[in-house]
């Protein structure tokens, strides 16, 4: 009678090498580490999972929706990338994956013939309100954590992001 393995928490697993290994000194940070990379990923792949029947990632999704709450529903693309907190080039990849789904398209801008703007588009914006209201659903694909447990995690992150984003 075959017997099916009992599953392993990998990060259990790294943390029992690393002390064996290393000692005990780094091991809470290790495993802090590589626990939240790995909810990174697992959010990230359960997020995709929920936006794919939108034609949307998620990094596509933070950027329609950056559009989609500004006042104006246009911003220089230099702006959206402080926003994400991510390379010009990667903002020029995303609004491009944005503007061949007809979610998106670039603008001159007003007074400053040098910045091109991106604005969202009336089915950028109908999109944007049918994601978001299948995330909410789903609560951003956040079960099993409640939402007290989000609150917390919230605020035990808030310092690391606090010491490096300067707020």
């Amino acid at each position: 009678m075959a017997t099916t393995p009992t599953p392993i928490d990998p990060i259990a697993e790294a943390r029992r090498q690393w002390v064996a290994r290393w000692g005990s000194e780094p091991t809470a940070s290790m495993t802090a580490v590589t626990s939240i990379m790995r909810a990174q990923q697992i959010l990230l792949t359960r997020l995709n999972l929920v936006l794919g029947p939108h034609g949307l990632t998620f990094p596509r999704y933070e950027a329609l929706m950056i559009l989609y709450l500004s006042r104006q529903g246009a911003l220089p693309l230099g702006k959206i990338g402080k926003r994400l907190q991510v390379h010009p080039t990667s903002v020029t990849s995303l609004i491009d994956g944005l503007e061949k789904q007809g979610y998106v398209i670039r603008e001159p801008h007003d007074t400053d013939r040098r910045t091109v703007l991106a604005a969202i588009t009336a089915k950028g914006r109908e999109v944007a309100a049918a994601a978001t209201a299948d995330l909410n659903e789903t609560r951003f694909a956040t079960a099993p954590l409640s939402d007290d447990d989000l609150e917390a995690l919230s605020e035990t992150l808030r310092p690391l992001r606090a010491d490096e984003d300067g707020f």
